[in-house]
């Protein structure tokens, strides 16, 4: 296996074609008007309904959250712009498609599965490997960035969605193929994604917190009426289900963490596989993977600036998931331990289909032994991290922070020493 360091994370120290990609990054001038942004999608798109009048004061307190960061660069405002600007061409395209086949929100869904739990816990290696048991729907990157096919935009004569095609080309054109991104986070067409990405074309998911330093957004964010956004989270669901099944989703995210009440209101019968691992080691991942993507898309690197703002974030996800943890129904809640969870996968994933009611078929063992096979933990690489090197952190204190969840969770092990 592959070991990889990055011992500028602090000082980038660029080579002649790093710095001419970073002075053309911070050259670019990026006007992230809101208004402009839902000209262009309507022009994009010939639509104009969004469904909720509501939604462009959300997008300007996105755009004023991120209007307030002055370490972003001209790259970092062009993704977001592009992000905002895609959101909500794919909003004008999924009302349209509800007027045209208004019988999908008829759909019954069956019971999901749900992933809930920190970023870099395990979650997208637990819901990649749910998917491949194909009695579950799921979300693969290629579907989350064109969530509504265009009128008449269905596979070729080779059987390929158009959507998948275009996304692969993005992949490839996008040097998406950056050793250390693709050992941090590879994101291939098929990777299956989190629904927060679903829920933003509400502009209502803490998303935007991944790219850019937007205190404003957050505290914006965490007064809305996290209900209604579900609700609407659940209709896309089932225009999704209506387009290909099956009707029983495996879902996650982050965000869910704080969010019980309204998760469990709106999906009262899901599993919910909740996973369990060392704050300290999801924050010194976490931050490691964003301050190796600041190197482009700010002026400089504020080490010290991320870890803060991360090292609070992850307290708040933690603290409110566990005052809210029993809103779970304990017979529908699996808890999934980090290195219980790398030493017996398969196992694990026996424990939650049994706890949704459906257990292992032996179809459903083939397809997961096959994933796990071809999927093997640090298959990209394996990232080496350094939270006293690059962050000036000393892991015993930040870990003195989160006393309460290992109290909640004795089983989880501490890792990083």
């Amino acid at each position: 296996m592959q070991e990889i360091v990055i011992s500028d994370l602090r000082d980038p120290q660029r080579d002649r074609r790093e710095q001419a990609t970073f002075e053309f990054a911070v050259g670019l001038d990026v006007d992230l008007d809101a208004d402009g942004i839902v000209a262009e999608a309507q022009a994009a798109t010939g639509l104009s309904d969004v469904g909720d009048p509501t939604l462009i004061d959300r997008l300007r307190a996105q755009v004023d959250a991120v209007e307030a960061d002055v370490g972003l660069n001209g790259l970092g405002r062009l993704i977001i712009r592009r992000r905002l600007l895609g959101l909500y061409r794919s909003r004008l395209r999924f009302e349209e498609y509800v007027k045209r086949h208004p019988e999908a929100l008829e759909v019954e869904l069956d019971p999901p599965v749900i992933v809930v739990g920190l970023p870099r816990s395990g979650t997208t290696h637990l819901v990649n490997l749910l998917a491949a048991d194909n009695r579950f729907r799921s979300m693969p990157w290629w579907e989350v960035i064109e969530p509504t096919p265009f009128a008449g935009d269905g596979p070729g004569p080779d059987g390929v969605d158009p959507r998948y095609a275009r996304c692969l080309a993005d992949y490839e054109l996008s040097g998406a193929h950056d050793p250390v991104m693709v050992a941090a986070h590879d994101r291939p067409p098929s990777s299956i994604e989190e629904d927060c990405e679903l829920m933003d074309l509400d502009l209502c998911s803490y998303t935007l917190e991944w790219h850019a330093r937007v205190p404003r957004w957050r505290d914006h964010y965490l007064t809305l009426d996290q209900d209604a956004h579900y609700a609407f989270l659940r209709r896309q669901l089932q225009v999704l289900s209506y387009l290909r099944g099956p009707n029983r989703w495996v879902l996650k995210t982050p965000q869910h963490l704080e969010q019980l009440g309204p998760l469990m209101r709106t999906f009262p019968d899901a599993t919910i596989a909740l996973t369990l691992r060392d704050p300290v080691a999801v924050i010194q991942s976490a931050i490691t993977m964003l301050a190796y993507g600041d190197r482009l898309r700010r002026h400089e690197v504020d080490a010290d600036g991320l870890a803060s703002y991360w090292v609070d974030r992850i307290e708040r996800l933690l603290r409110a998931a566990v005052a809210d943890l029993d809103r779970i129904d304990l017979s529908r809640r699996t808890d999934v331990e980090f290195g219980a969870f790398m030493d017996d996968e398969l196992g694990t994933v026996t424990r939650i289909l049994d706890a949704a009611g459906i257990g292992m078929s032996e179809r459903a063992r083939d397809q997961l032994t096959a994933y796990i096979g071809t999927n093997p933990r640090g298959r990209n690489g394996r990232l080496l991290y350094d939270l006293r090197r690059d962050f000036h952190l000393e892991p015993a204190e930040v870990r003195e922070r989160f006393g309460f969840y290992f109290d909640a969770f004795p089983q989880v092990r501490p890792e990083v020493d």
